[in-house]
């Protein structure tokens, strides 16, 4: 019985670790590129100074374009003028701020 319960335990962290895996996708820049061209989602750019603007002397990190639940994000790491890094997420059809935290 303790065997099938811990077989069990790990089957349900595997498939844990799976879903968790399943529902972020990062896009690589030629799938941008296309969802750009058709409008689907905004320039990274545009999203980028909307970042920033919310941030006045802040130093871009990194950014990425991620799916999740069939909803494209940006996802922007900057670092502040305090020294703190922040993370937002930006819908990126829209440019609607989901996330602004720090890191």
């Amino acid at each position: 019985m303790k065997l099938n319960l811990c077989a069990r335990s790990r089957w349900a962290l595997a498939l844990l670790a799976f879903c968790s895996l399943a529902v972020a996708r990062d896009l690589d820049q030629d799938e941008a590129l296309q969802l750009r061209q058709q409008g689907v989602i905004l320039p990274l750019e545009q999203l980028l100074q909307q970042a920033l603007d919310l941030h006045p002397g802040a130093k871009l990190l990194e950014a990425e374009l991620e799916e999740k639940h069939g909803v494209y994000i940006y996802e922007v790491e900057l670092l502040a003028t305090d020294g703190v890094v922040r993370e937002l997420d930006l819908e990126a059809a829209t440019g609607r701020l989901l996330k602004d935290k720090e890191d």
